[in-house]
């Protein structure tokens, strides 16, 4: 069962409840799952299949399932349509891969019908049964947290799986979706973000080295980020007359994306982790949540923030073996009095805590939050 599966079950008993999330994360999996727990004599249908574009259910499907419904070009329309006439004989859950809260804004007629999930890749705060904690943080850092690859935790097949992802959601996904003509040159865009995880990213940089405009840079970059690829992290500013606005940082739902040292690919686990968890803490409670960054005129730089509902909850400093408190993290815990000020380290032996800052291993800081 995955992390979000009791609450999706009792949004359905209101609502309809959408789930949305990158490819292969496991949302038919999930959809099934509920489908077999809590509705027997519910049914599953997928868009990409024609068959099931042209079946019909009965009064008996109490629960039914539309799996990557938003390919429809009509889907909206559509579904409030059934929805208003069929919702008190059944419950509707629907699921795709592209960023359904992307496509729901602006004008939207299914206000108020339905809740929204994002789920989420495995991570140290959501391990299967069966994989110690150890051999979790272990498989993240190699192949990943999307369900294939780090279930089996086998490198070489993760590769081939990760190969087969890419090409099927830049020219499947992307090619159904978006008008974007040369997939080519795109993946190259994506490799270049791929070896620069943790930095700044100008945009204005990487559209020189594939001689594209700026405009099409950042176009492609939402593109990604709709496509469950890539998120952006942006500079956090507030009370801070100092700080520079910056470019944003980029990181990959999937960890094992990651080309670069062992640094960076812990730095992004860090980031998806914290980004799955306010997610969940949105989609679940209703609060705004904001993962930033802070870095100043002078360079000095904190990974992470975490915003609740405009107000500085968290400073995070990401660092694979360096167990010494970071000097712009303590200056920045001094400055902006936050809540709870941390350090995670990856290969640190004694975690401990010193001027109001918490030092701590990965495992113990996510393990047990669902």
């Amino acid at each position: 069962m995955r992390y979000i599966t009791p609450f999706v079950l009792e949004d359905l008993k209101k609502k309809m409840v959408f789930i949305g999330g990158p490819r292969q994360v496991g949302k038919t999996t999930l959809a099934k799952a509920v489908l077999s727990a809590a509705f027997p004599a519910g049914r599953y249908l997928n868009w990409d299949f024609d068959e099931d574009r042209q079946k019909r259910w009965s009064a008996d499907n109490t629960l039914l399932v539309f799996d990557e419904l938003h390919k429809f070009p009509r889907w909206k329309r559509w579904i409030k349509g059934i929805y208003d006439v069929s919702h008190e004989t059944h419950s509707f859950l629907v699921t795709g891969s592209a960023r359904l809260d992307v496509y729901r804004r602006g004008g939207d007629s299914l206000m108020g019908r339905y809740h929204y999930w994002r789920l989420h890749p495995f991570s140290l705060d959501e391990i299967p049964k069966g994989i110690s904690p150890k051999e979790a943080f272990h498989r993240l850092m190699t192949v990943g947290g999307f369900p294939e690859p780090f279930l089996d935790g086998d490198e070489r097949s993760a590769r081939r799986w990760r190969r087969e992802r890419f090409d099927r959601v830049l020219r499947e996904d992307i090619r159904d979706l978006e008008s974007i003509r040369n997939i080519q040159l795109l993946g190259m865009y994506l490799d270049l973000l791929r070896h620069r995880v943790g930095g700044l990213i100008t945009l204005s940089n990487i559209a020189n080295d594939l001689q594209i405009s700026p405009k099409t840079a950042k176009s492609w970059l939402e593109v990604l980020e709709r496509m469950y690829l890539v998120f952006s992290v942006r500079p956090y500013t507030k009370s801070l007359p100092r700080a520079v606005l910056k470019p944003p940082k980029v990181y990959f739902f999937d960890n094992g994306d990651v080309l670069g040292d062992e640094g960076a690919r812990f730095e992004n686990l860090i980031a998806t982790s914290l980004l799955k968890r306010l997610h969940f803490l949105e989609d679940r409670d209703g609060y705004r949540y904001e993962l930033r960054y802070i870095r100043d005129k002078e360079g000095r730089e904190v990974d992470f923030v975490i915003v609740k509902d405009g107000e500085l909850e968290e400073l995070i400093e990401a660092k694979f073996s360096d167990d010494n408190i970071s000097k712009s993290l303590l200056y920045y815990a001094k400055r902006l009095n936050p809540k709870k000020a941390t350090q995670i380290v990856a290969t640190i032996k004694r975690p401990y805590d010193k001027n109001q800052i918490k030092v701590t291993d990965p495992v113990s800081y996510f393990q047990g939050f669902f």
